[in-house]
C-alpha cells in the first residue's frame, strides 16, 4: 500500500512539474513571436491568407449554427413559460441574453477551437514533421514569428465573427418564435429591447479578444512544439483541442467573475 502510495505521490509530482514545463515553454513561445519580425511585404500576404483561412473560412459554420442555436433557445424559453402572469416578452429578452453573453463568445469559441485550433495545429506540425520549420530557421527566419504572428494578427478579427453570430443568433430566435407562433413580433423585439445594457456587449467583445488569442497561440505551441511523425499531428490536434477548450472556459470564468461580481 505504502509503495503505491509513493508511485502516486510521484506521477502527481512528475504530472505537476511536466505541466509548468509547458506552460513556461508557451510563454517563451510567446515572446519569440515578437522579436526578430518578417519582412512587412511577406507577412502582408501572410496576414491576408490567415484572414481568408481562419476568419473568412469559419463565418459558414458560425452563421449556420447561432442561427439554429437561437431558434432553440427562444423555443425552449416559449415552451417554458407556462405562466399568464409571465410577460411574452421574455422569451426575446432570454433569447437576447443568451446569445450576447455566452453562445456567441464562448461556445463559438469552443467550437472554433475544434475547427480553426485543429486547422492550425495540423498545419504547424506538418511543417514540423516535414522538417520545414528547421529550414526556415536555416535560412535565418524567425520561424515562430513566421508562423503564429500572423494568425495572431488574423485572429484579432474574431470580433466581426461574433457580431455575425450574436446577429443570426437572435434573428433566428425571432424566426422560431413568430413562425412557431409561441409569441408575436412586437412581444420579441420588445424583449430584445427590454432593459438593454450595452455593457453586456462590450464584455462580451472582451471575451472575444482574449478568446481570439487563445485560439491563435495555445494551437500554434502544440503544433510548433510536437514531437514524433505524421500520426502523432492527429493527436496534437486532439491535445491542443482539449486544451483550448479547457483554457477558454477558465478565462471566461475569470473574467465574468472580474465584471460582475
Amino acid at each position: 500500500m505504502r509503495d503505491n502510495l509513493c508511485k502516486q505521490t510521484l506521477f502527481f509530482y512528475f504530472r505537476q512539474v511536466n505541466i509548468l514545463k509547458h506552460v513556461g515553454a508557451y510563454f517563451l513561445m510567446i515572446r519569440l513571436v515578437f522579436i526578430k519580425p518578417t519582412k512587412r511585404s511577406i507577412m502582408y500576404g501572410l496576414v491576408m491568407k490567415e484572414i481568408q483561412d481562419l476568419i473568412l473560412g469559419s463565418l459558414g459554420i458560425v452563421c449556420f449554427l447561432s442561427f439554429f442555436v437561437g431558434g432553440v433557445v427562444s423555443i425552449q424559453t416559449a415552451l417554458n413559460i407556462d405562466s399568464t402572469f409571465i410577460p411574452e416578452n421574455l422569451v426575446g429578452f432570454a433569447t437576447r441574453q443568451s446569445i450576447i453573453l455566452e453562445f456567441a463568445p464562448t461556445f463559438m469559441a469552443i467550437i472554433l477551437a475544434g475547427k480553426v485550433g485543429s486547422y492550425i495545429t495540423s498545419s504547424i506540425g506538418t511543417m514540423r514533421v516535414t522538417e520545414q520549420i528547421d529550414a526556415l530557421e536555416v535560412m535565418g527566419i524567425n520561424s515562430v514569428n513566421f508562423l503564429v504572428f500572423p494568425k495572431l494578427l488574423a485572429m484579432t478579427l474574431l470580433p466581426i465573427v461574433i457580431i455575425f453570430s450574436m446577429f443570426l443568433g437572435i434573428f433566428g430566435g425571432w424566426a422560431a418564435t413568430i413562425y412557431g407562433g409561441f409569441s408575436s413580433s412586437a412581444s420579441f423585439i420588445e424583449g430584445i429591447q427590454l432593459e438593454f445594457n450595452s455593457f453586456h456587449v462590450f464584455y462580451a467583445f472582451v471575451k472575444t479578444f482574449l478568446f481570439a488569442i487563445i485560439l491563435a497561440t495555445i494551437p500554434s505551441y502544440h503544433g510548433y512544439y510536437m514531437k514524433g511523425g505524421a500520426l502523432d499531428v492527429g493527436r496534437a490536434s486532439t491535445v491542443s483541442f482539449v486544451w483550448c477548450s479547457v483554457v477558454i472556459i477558465v478565462v471566461n470564468y475569470f473574467i465574468t467573475q472580474l465584471f460582475f461580481s
